[in-house]
């Protein structure tokens, strides 16, 4: 009997790399970004989008090799509230990050949009980090 394996690790890569700052904008207004998250290994990957706690730091980027969360930030000029979300939406002061989760295939991707609703004057800054499985 032959029997083989061949181990690997899920390989990813995130377009633009953080962060993600949507500039000033007009109170009242809505601006959107997208955020592409690339499968460029052998196997399927989950990923999870979490806002990072408040009581520890996020956690830094790091390579796809070193098997890490990817740090995503995002800034805007507005105030800051913040609520957790569904599996389908995140958001989080001014921001809303969709989808939130989700699985992709070996070299695939998925297209994360990051809104922002400029609702009150003042500066807004949220760290956010992408969560992937395998890694």
């Amino acid at each position: 009997v032959r029997v083989s394996a061949r181990a690997a690790y899920s390989k990813y890569n995130i377009m633009p790399a953080s962060p993600i700052d949507f500039g000033a904008m007009i109170k009242g207004t809505k601006k959107t970004q997208i955020v592409v998250l690339e499968n460029k290994g052998m196997l399927n990957f989950k990923f999870r989008i979490h806002k990072a706690c408040e009581d520890r730091p996020a956690l830094q980027s790091r390579s796809s090799k070193q098997g890490e969360s990817a740090d995503l930030a995002t800034k805007r000029s507005v105030g800051r509230k913040s609520s957790f979300s569904t599996q389908a939406h995140l958001s989080t002061g001014m921001f809303t990050v969709s989808p939130a989760s989700g699985s992709i295939s070996p070299w695939g991707q998925q297209k994360i949009t990051v809104e922002c609703l400029a609702e009150q004057e003042g500066t807004c800054e949220e760290q956010l980090y992408i969560d992937i499985t395998g890694r």
